[in-house]
């Protein structure tokens, strides 16, 4: 069985349960507010993303002789390219959807936030960047679900603008996941490397499941700015 097949089937285990969790947070009731908090929450994890990827660029140039240095570094370079502003996305998908930046730029972000994306910083930094690996594995793989704009929009009645984030990575994700899962088959890893991509796949996907329960719960939305309103699963990345 390839690495990706078993990554995969390892994510598979704890599935129901984000599912369930996803279902749960994009209900029809409330969910103008919730998509408000959501979008808060996901520029605060995405605008890690490009950050991360640099961090471990660096590093795996700091690893002379590292066989998997070559293969790891063309990827990293070409996913910072295509990840590059998607936290702007966010901001201005806010300011759409009756908020303001300052709504997510301002808050500390939530312990669960910190949960899901401080331990990739200290794999990173403490064990080997390919670790980073599993964690792109689930965001990429647990992107929006293609009916999820029309649904965010037909029941809060936001406009086409507020929800460009969600309506990119539905059509993005799915390529961008293929290109990662290749990338670990021909990957050289040691048995000690593929399980650091299984830890950090394993325990991103409980981060994030736990970060969605967070979403589906009551909670103040952000302040709004006067635009007002005008079960698919899934997170941006």
């Amino acid at each position: 069985m390839d690495i990706s097949a078993r990554l995969r089937t390892k994510l598979l285990l704890l599935e129901p349960e984000f599912r369930g969790a996803a279902t749960h947070m994009w209900r029809p009731e409330g969910l103008l507010e919730r998509y408000r908090t959501y979008l808060c929450t996901m520029h605060a994890v995405i605008r890690a993303s490009v950050p991360l990827m640099e961090l471990a660029l660096r590093r795996m140039a700091d690893r002379t002789g590292d066989p998997l240095s070559g293969p790891l570094t063309a990827y990293l370079a070409e996913h910072i390219q295509e990840e590059a502003e998607h936290d702007a996305w966010l901001l201005e998908d806010l300011r759409a959807a009756g908020a303001a930046p300052e709504d997510a730029l301002g808050p500390l972000p939530p312990p669960d936030v910190a949960a899901l994306v401080g331990p990739q910083y200290y794999w990173i930094e403490h064990h080997h960047p390919v670790a980073l690996l599993g964690y792109i594995a689930v965001l990429e793989g647990y992107a929006p679900a293609p009916g999820l704009t029309d649904r965010i929009g037909r029941l809060t009645g936001l406009p086409a603008a507020a929800l460009r984030t969600v309506r990119e990575h539905a059509a993005l994700d799915t390529g961008h996941l293929d290109e990662l899962y290749a990338l670990l088959d021909r990957l050289p890893l040691t048995r000690d490397q593929e399980a650091a991509v299984a830890v950090s796949a394993l325990h991103s996907f409980d981060a994030l499941t736990r970060l969605f329960v967070r979403l589906g719960r009551s909670a103040p939305a952000p302040s709004l700015r006067g635009a007002g309103p005008t079960p698919p699963t899934g997170v941006t990345r």
